[in-house]
């Protein structure tokens, strides 16, 4: 509630005047059985043409105000509903944006994918139902049963019966539905999950030949959310018969008893025709009402879901006094017995990281799989922060800086080189205005000049999502291109060469060597032939360092770079 209105706040008059919008149009709409009954006890009666006329123009009159309310009433409604739901999901945005990896993997993509869209969408419609029903229906049902009991009292426990009737009946349908809407959300997380795993999947899947596993898995899903759906729509699809059963034997009740007191000149048949039709005011007013209040616990639901993101504690902050970074001095990067575990896991990742990193120089991390050389390069970007020890830029803990200022700092390259969709230039650019003549010495820089020099709009080629249309080694030197555009101080190569054969690999390798000698570059890496000519070298084994030098040195003193080495080249290339 304290999020709904720290949204709403902004429209408080606007609220206000459609709520003054709904009273009115809730008198109005209790107006037209009083005309209706004068119009059959003094026009009809007395054949009065005149009278009637005269009150079927008021009728109309008044019909044409309660659209007109109405009309501005569903204006405000939506209004307030787009801008709500508008506001919510930018702050969704904002906030997922924020989160690390840590938060992401806790909530899962499909689930964060579903609670911007279907949980904003449910709030979305129970705010524009809310809007209209709440104020109408307690009025009208006070004005309807008000005006029964100070005309005839004998026939008002009719409608008393028809609403504890009715109340009996949707709490019923209330205690069934409510449950199934509960798991409904949950549902709908699994068949985005397993949706989105077999199209991000396609070509593994293919070429396992496993299209029938995965489409066991989607109709599993899909069985349970229908069973769900199917169990709700059943239910409430009860409403409207049964509401029809409970009007329809309301009128009848009404008009059985009421034609009796009609016999014997205790009410006029005009009378008994409005009290009928605000019976059927107070019904219907009652039917809304048990609508919102089914829908309110899936709107809950949805609202929580929500709130869970936009409360969600941030594991990365950012310091609240930021230490400023002596630009004069030369990029150091010092690990100082680093220890790193992720959340929730047993054992360390990292452990006793102690080494550091000058400005020019080129450093390799290199190990085995798993070994974490990706997780020491998360660690300097801050995609996760250390678990004890400390990661120093300038002799100032990271922790201390920024995240926006330390990332500016560093141009990152991942292994899988991700590229959205657009165009070759517009994920080079990324954000970023630069000429044309940048842009061409960037990708002359990241060897990409021939692949593209050969596509017939060149830098204006299509990307598709994920890069798809495009070659992991292609993929990569875009990658690459993007972060040099950035000019920043320091590289990070994340196994950023992979995909690359050997010549280009190489061409890319001493390009870089020219073109960036006063920037600090990391390179992780498998390839020995990557690392070779490296100023410093790494070694990792089990997440600590098991040696630091260069290739001829680890060659003599570090058993697993020797055994890296010799698995790959042959004694003659180490040389």
């Amino acid at each position: 509630m304290i999020y709904l209105t720290k949204y709403l706040k902004k429209y408080i008059p606007i609220i206000l005047i459609a709520f003054i919008l709904l009273i009115f149009q809730a008198i109005i709409n209790l107006k037209l059985p009083e005309y209706m009954s004068k119009i059959i006890d003094i026009g009809i009666y007395k054949h009065n043409i005149n009278y009637i006329l005269n009150i079927g123009l008021v009728m109309i009159s008044i019909t044409l105000l309660w659209a007109v309310a109405s009309i501005i009433i569903s204006l405000i409604a939506a209004q307030i509903g787009y801008k709500f739901s508008m506001r919510v999901r930018n702050d969704l945005f904002e906030k997922v944006e924020s989160f690390s990896t840590h938060e992401l993997n806790e909530f899962g993509i499909s689930s964060l994918i579903t609670r911007t869209t279907n949980d904003i969408e449910h709030v979305q419609q129970f705010l524009m139902m809310f809007f209209r029903v709440i104020v109408m229906t307690p009025i009208i049902s006070f004005i309807a049963i008000s005006k029964i009991m100070t005309s005839s009292v004998s026939l008002v426990w009719i409608i008393i019966v028809a609403v504890v009737v009715l109340v009996i009946f949707i709490s019923i349908i209330f205690i069934l539905a409510v449950p199934r809407f509960k798991i409904m959300q949950t549902l709908i997380d699994k068949l985005n999950l397993v949706t989105r795993e077999s199209l991000s999947g396609i070509r593994v899947v293919r070429a396992f030949n496993n299209e029938k596993y995965q489409e066991e898995k989607f109709d599993k899903a899909n069985d349970y959310m229908n069973k769900n759906i199917l169990f709700i729509n059943r239910i409430m699809g009860l409403l409207n018969p049964g509401m029809t059963l409970i009007m329809s034997v309301t009128t009848l009740g009404l008009l059985w008893f009421g034609s009796r007191l009609v016999g014997s000149n205790d009410l006029m048949v005009g009378e008994l025709v409005s009290y009928a039709q605000y019976a059927g005011q107070v019904m219907i007013s009652f039917l809304m009402l048990t609508v919102i209040f089914i829908f309110m616990p899936r709107a809950l639901i949805s609202a929580a879901r929500i709130k869970e993101v936009l409360i969600k504690e941030i594991s990365i902050k950012d310091p609240k006094e930021e230490k400023k970074l002596d630009n004069s001095k030369d990029e150091i990067i010092e690990f100082n017995h680093v220890y790193f575990k992720y959340p929730n896991a047993k054992k360390a990742v990292l452990k006793d990281i102690n080494f550091e990193i000058k400005k020019g120089e080129t450093v390799a991390i290199i190990g085995g799989t798993g070994s974490g050389k990706t997780t020491l390069a998360d660690l300097i970007m801050r995609f996760f922060d250390v678990t004890s020890g400390s990661i120093l830029l300038n002799n100032v803990d990271i922790r201390d800086i920024k995240q926006k200022t330390l990332r500016s700092k560093i141009g990152y390259i991942s292994q899988k080189g991700v590229l959205f969709k657009g165009t070759i230039e517009s994920n080079i650019k990324f954000g970023i205005n630069a000429s044309k003549e940048d842009i061409k010495e960037v990708i002359n820089m990241s060897e990409a000049y021939e692949f593209i020099n050969s596509k017939k709009s060149k830098e204006k080629s299509e990307v598709s999502q994920k890069g798809t249309n495009l070659s992991g080694g292609q993929k990569q030197r875009i990658a690459i291109a993007r972060a040099l555009l950035r000019r920043p101080d320091i590289y990070i190569f994340d196994d950023s060469f992979s995909a690359l054969d050997y010549i280009t690999d190489k061409k890319l390798r001493d390009t870089l060597s020219n073109k960036l000698s006063d920037s600090t570059i990391i390179i992780i890496a498998q390839r020995i032939s990557t690392v070779l000519n490296c100023d410093k070298i790494v070694v990792l084994d089990k997440g600590e360092i098991v040696g630091i030098g260069k290739h001829k040195d680890l060659m003599k003193t570090s058993k697993v770079y020797k055994e890296i080495a010799l698995s790959q080249l042959s004694k003659e290339e180490l040389l």
